[in-house]
């Protein structure tokens, strides 16, 4: 409960902050909206209308006071509710980040097992590798490498597009798995450095060593005891590199052209369109107090210490 009410003072300064930095942009949205038929005269009648003749402050207060209604505005260009264009474009988004998301904490966690459970070996000297190279390489220039590689040269996935979940499932995996590679490629490779650096931690405690020589096998002490308790600062690096996942899938669907939210909040902070870039940016700020929640809950079921002290 204390975690929900701290979030609500963070999204409370993230609109803050958002609103009143779209308004040091340069430009007019109503020069966007009029676009060459755009007159003195039009421009101040275009500014009643959307109600950017008042002060900044009363602005703030009217958007605040529709949010508490439950409307996020119109979008200045075509005049759909923001509720509506956003009820379009978040399954895209959650999709993306939900598989980048498990490609990382499978892919990552299971290197980085393996690499503890043999320092030293091939796979250890392989998942290091791994990890430096995916964290040295943006995501995006990990996508255009697999679009290069995968889409123009092997045609085997397609350049662009999204295919909906609800229409074809096999094409709409094939649309997601390129930029869902290239979203997981930080996290994943964060994510082997922290279970094996981890799992060595555990591994080197007494129990463990009081398990082997009672004759327990070591996979057997991984799966059974060692991944357990490794598992916790696993869980909450995975919660706060969700606003990384997150943030990183503006770019991401500008690659790979995926009408997502991210790609929204791009073409309206072109437009100058504020309420929509307000919304979008209030969604995925939700989006990251939920994850972090989540990854807080898991973290106390996983640790009994903290299971206690919350009891």
């Amino acid at each position: 409960m204390r975690r929900i009410l701290l979030a609500v003072p963070m999204l409370f300064g993230v609109s803050l902050v958002v609103f009143f930095l779209l308004r040091l942009v340069p430009g007019d949205p109503a020069d966007a909206v009029l676009g060459n038929d755009a007159t003195p005269a039009l421009v101040a009648q275009v500014n009643r209308q959307l109600g950017l003749d008042h002060p900044i402050y009363v602005q703030y207060g009217i958007w605040l006071g529709n949010l508490f209604r439950g409307s996020l505005g119109f979008d200045y260009s075509s005049s759909q509710p923001i509720t509506q264009m956003l009820g379009q474009r978040l399954p895209v988004t959650i999709e993306l980040a939900a598989l980048a998301i498990l490609i990382a904490v499978v892919g990552g966690v299971t290197l980085g097992v393996l690499a503890a459970a043999r320092p030293g070996g091939i796979v250890d000297h392989l998942a290091r590798g791994i990890s430096v190279l995916g964290i040295a390489i943006p995501d995006f220039g990990f996508g255009l490498v697999l679009i290069l590689v995968f889409a123009v040269t092997l045609r085997i996935f397609p350049t662009s597009g999204y295919v909906p979940l609800t229409q074809d499932f096999g094409q709409n995996l094939r649309s997601l798995i390129l930029p869902a590679l290239s979203l997981s490629a930080g996290l994943g490779s964060v994510l082997i450095r922290i279970t094996r650096g981890a799992m060595l931690d555990v591994l080197d405690s007494d129990f463990i060593v009081f398990g082997r020589s009672v004759g327990m096998s070591t996979w057997r002490i991984i799966g059974r005891h060692a991944l357990r308790n490794a598992s916790i600062p696993v869980v909450t690096v995975i919660g706060l590199q969700v606003g990384g996942i997150l943030g990183a899938t503006v770019i991401i669907e500008q690659v790979f052209s995926l009408p997502g939210i991210g790609a929204l909040a791009v073409d309206s902070v072109l437009n100058r369109d504020y309420p929509v870039v307000q919304a979008t940016i209030l969604v995925l700020a939700v989006m990251f107090v939920i994850a972090s929640l989540a990854a807080d809950v898991a973290a106390t079921v996983l640790n009994p210490k903290l299971r206690r002290a919350v009891g």
